[in-house]
C-alpha cells in the first residue's frame, strides 16, 4: 500500500468536477552539459492534445484568457544519466507563453506540483489562472517527471486490479489480514517489475533534477526559475544541491522536510493530518448554525472514529458496484483535509455515510488515488511508489511496524495505523533505495524563498525551517503563512502572493521570518 496521503498538490478542479457529478447523482553539475548534444535539441511545440490516461484523462486544456493556446512538446533525456549517450526517454512538457511585453520577459518559470507522481502537464492548466500575474514576465512551463504521466510512465496493475488494491484493508488487525495485506503489496510490486523493469532504476529525484537542468538549457535560460510545491520542494532542493550556480529565482511552497527518513516523514504526516482534522472539527462546531456531524470537536472526531470502525466490519454502498470500506473512507477524509475548500464536502460526505451512503467519501478517495469517473486510473500511484522506493533507502519489516504502532497511534488515533502500515510499500521493491534522505545543501546558490503553512497536513510546517537550515546559510529565506490546507500561494492569501510575486517578478527577497496571516 503506498503512503495513503501523498505529499502533493492535488488538482482542486478535477476533485470538484468529480464531486459535482457524484452530488448531482446523489553530482557537481554546475557546468552546462553537452552530452549527446541533447542540450542543443529544438522542441516542437504544438497545441496540446487531451491528456493521456496515465496523466488522468479528460479534455484538452481550455484556451488561455488572451486567446492563446497551451502548447505541448517532448524533450529527449537520457534514460540513464550515467550513460548520457545511451538510450533516451521522452519528457512531456507544457507551456503558456508570456502574456506581457516580450522585452520584459525574464525566462521560463518551471513548476513541479508534487507527488511524487503528479502530472504537471495536466495540473498547470488546472491552476493556470492562479499564476496569471507570474505569466506577465514568464513563460509558464511544467512537465511530467520521468516515470509519470506521458514521460516513460511506470506501469503496474491494471484498472480492475487497482480497484481491488484500493479496497483492501490497509490496517490489518490479525494474522490473516496481515498476510493478505503483505500479499497484495508483493503482488503490486511484482507487477511494477514485470511491466516497468527498464525504467524503475532511473526514476530517482536526482534523475528528475538532471532532467530539469537539461530543460533549462533547451528552454534557453542561463538560470532555472522554479516554483516547487509539496514534493516539488524536495525536487527543487535536490536541484539546488546538484546545480547551485544555476539557481535563479526559486520558490518552495508546502515544504517537505529534507532531514527525515521514510518513517519520520510518515509519523510527521500522522501528526499533520491529525492537526488538520482537529482544525476541521473546531471550525465546524464554531459556526453560528449547528454542526451537522457533532456537537463538540471531540464529538465530531469520536463519530468519525466510530464510522471507520463500523466500516472495517461492514462496508456500505459507495459508487456502485464498489462499496465504501474503512480504507476508502480514510483516504477520502485525508483528501478533504488537503484544502479548506474541501471541508464542506467532507461534512456532506460524513452526513451521507452516517445514513449509509458512501458516494461522496468514495469520490474524494478516488480523487486521491487518481481514478476518473470512467474507472481509469492515472499512473500517480505507480509513479509515487516507484519514485519513493528508488529514493528511500530504509526497508521496514512487519515486526518493526507492529513495534511502532503505539507511537503512530499516539500521533493520530485516526490516521496513525494507515501511515504506519504504509511503510511496508517498499519492503519487496526490486530496486534499492538511494539514501536515508535527500541532500539539499546548496552553498553559493541564489536566495530560495521557502514558504511554510502552519496548518499544512501533508507537509507539516516544521519542515520549512528544516529546509532553510539544510539549504545552508544565505540561501533559504523562510516565509510563514498562518493558514489551513496544503500549500500557501494557492490559498489566495494576498500577503503570501505579494511576497512570492515580488521575488519572482522583481527580485525582491522578503525579510527572513516574514509572517502572513
Amino acid at each position: 500500500m503506498p503512503n495513503p496521503f501523498r505529499p502533493r498538490a492535488a488538482a482542486l478542479t478535477a476533485t470538484l468536477l468529480l464531486l459535482s457529478s457524484v452530488l448531482a447523482g446523489c553530482s557537481d553539475s554546475s557546468k552546462d552539459a553537452k552530452d549527446g548534444d541533447l542540450s542543443a535539441q529544438k522542441l516542437d511545440w504544438k497545441d496540446c492534445p487531451a491528456p493521456s490516461a496515465a496523466e488522468g484523462g479528460g479534455n484538452a486544456p481550455s484556451p488561455l484568457p488572451n486567446g492563446g493556446q497551451w502548447q505541448c512538446a517532448t524533450m529527449k533525456a537520457p534514460l540513464d544519466w550515467a550513460k548520457p549517450k545511451g538510450d533516451t526517454i521522452g519528457i512531456a512538457l507544457i507551456r503558456a507563453k508570456t502574456s506581457g511585453d516580450s522585452s520584459k520577459r525574464i525566462g521560463s518559470l518551471v513548476f513541479n506540483f508534487g507527488g511524487p507522481g503528479g502530472s504537471g502537464v495536466t495540473t498547470l492548466p488546472a491552476f493556470g489562472q492562479d499564476y496569471a500575474k507570474l505569466r506577465t514576465r514568464y513563460d509558464l512551463v511544467s512537465f511530467d517527471p520521468r516515470g509519470v504521466g506521458s514521460s516513460a510512465p511506470v506501469k503496474c496493475e491494471n484498472d480492475q486490479q487497482l480497484d481491488a488494491y484500493f479496497q483492501q484493508d490497509a490496517t490489518p488487525d490479525d494474522a490473516g489480514e496481515r498476510t493478505a495485506y503483505l500479499d497484495n503489496t508483493k503482488k503490486f510490486n511484482a507487477a511494477c517489475e514485470k511491466n516497468s523493469k527498464k525504467v524503475l532504476p532511473y526514476v530517482r529525484t536526482t534523475d528528475a533534477a538532471r532532467d530539469m537542468d537539461l530543460m533549462r538549457q533547451v528552454l534557453g535560460d542561463d538560470k532555472l526559475y522554479y516554483f516547487g510545491i509539496s514534493y516539488g520542494t524536495e525536487l527543487g532542493g535536490v536541484y539546488a544541491h546538484l546545480f547551485p550556480k544555476k539557481v535563479g529565482r526559486a520558490v518552495l511552497d508546502a515544504v517537505v522536510d529534507p532531514t527525515q527518513n521514510a518513517e519520520q516523514s510518515s509519523l510527521g504526516q500522522a501528526k499533520g493530518f491529525q492537526l488538520a482534522l482537529d482544525n476541521y472539527a473546531a471550525d465546524c462546531t464554531s459556526k453560528a448554525g449547528a454542526c451537522p456531524i457533532g456537537n463538540t470537536p471531540q464529538d465530531v472526531k469520536d463519530r468519525i472514529a466510530k464510522l471507520l470502525r463500523d466500516l472495517d466490519a461492514k462496508p456500505i454502498p459507495g459508487i456502485l458496484p464498489r462499496r465504501l470500506t474503512q480504507t476508502a473512507a480514510t483516504n477520502g477524509i485525508a483528501q478533504a483535509l488537503y484544502s479548506k475548500d474541501y471541508w464542506q464536502y467532507l461534512t456532506e460526505g460524513l452526513q451521507q455515510a452516517y445514513s449509509g451512503d458512501g458516494k461522496v467519501l468514495m469520490a474524494l478517495s478516488d480523487s486521491l488515488n487518481g481514478r476518473s469517473e470512467n474507472g481509469e486510473y492515472s499512473n500517480i500511484t505507480a509513479a509515487n511508489i516507484a519514485i519513493n522506493c528508488a529514493d528511500e533507502k530504509p526497508r521496514y519489516s512487519t515486526a518493526y511496524v507492529e513495534q511502532k504502532l503505539p507511537e503512530f497511534r499516539a500521533a493520530s488515533p485516526l490516521f496513525g495505523d494507515f501511515l504506519a502500515w504504509s511503510m511496508l510499500s517498499c519492503t519487496d521493491w526490486p530496486v534499492a533505495g538511494a539514501a536515508d534522505h535527500p541532500d539539499v545543501s546548496a552553498p553559493g546558490a541564489a536566495p530560495i524563498l521557502v514558504v511554510g503553512n502552519t496548518g499544512d497536513p501533508a507537509t507539516p510546517y516544521e519542515g520549512a525551517k528544516k529546509m532553510v537550515d539544510a539549504l545552508g546559510k544565505g540561501v533559504g529565506v523562510e516565509l510563514t503563512y498562518k493558514g489551513q490546507g496544503h500549500g500557501s500561494y494557492d490559498s489566495k492569501n494576498k500577503c503570501v502572493q505579494a511576497a512570492v510575486n515580488g521575488y519572482l517578478l522583481d527580485g525582491k527577497v522578503p525579510a527572513a521570518g516574514t509572517v502572513c496571516s
